[in-house]
């Protein structure tokens, strides 16, 4: 299991650095400010691949790390201000597009198995990306219209 923190410690430190530089980049957040939110972050996440390893349930480390996030951002919750003020500074799509390069060199680097699926899975999964996109599009518009945005 020691192998295993080690690498999900190098992975989420990887993420978090490539998050910093998009947080400055896209919403001139300096890393310094952001630092605090960050590591946080990656601490949480960290606790709840450590949970999923102990518990012996069949229940996905993002299960845990969802709730350890809530957890720690109650009110209740001793130096939740803190952590929710830490965590302010880290913007959604600044952790979010890391995340989805990761995903496409996944699937790039897999390219060749994919393929071997046939050719019915990737007419499959480009109408699940496609009513994806158009879903969110529509929901989107709907909701906007509704608040009176556009």
């Amino acid at each position: 299991m020691l192998k295993n923190i080690q690498e999900w410690v190098l992975l989420l430190g990887i993420f978090g650095i490539t998050a910093l530089i998009g947080n400055l980049a896209g919403y001139d957040i300096l890393p310094i400010k952001a630092v605090p939110g960050m590591i946080t972050l990656v601490v949480i996440c960290l606790a709840g691949f450590i949970l999923k390893e102990l518990i012996p349930v069949n229940f996905p480390s993002i299960a845990y790390i969802s709730i350890i996030g809530v957890i720690v951002s109650m009110p209740w919750f001793p130096g939740s201000e803190k952590v929710v003020q830490w965590t302010s500074e880290v913007q959604l799509l600044a952790l979010a597009t890391p995340i989805l390069a990761y995903a496409g060199i996944a699937i790039g680097r897999s390219w060749t198995d994919f393929v071997k699926l046939g050719w019915k899975t990737i007419v499959v999964a480009t109408l699940v990306m496609l009513g994806t996109f158009l879903g969110s599009a529509v929901i989107a518009e709907i909701i906007l219209r509704f608040q009176g945005i556009i």
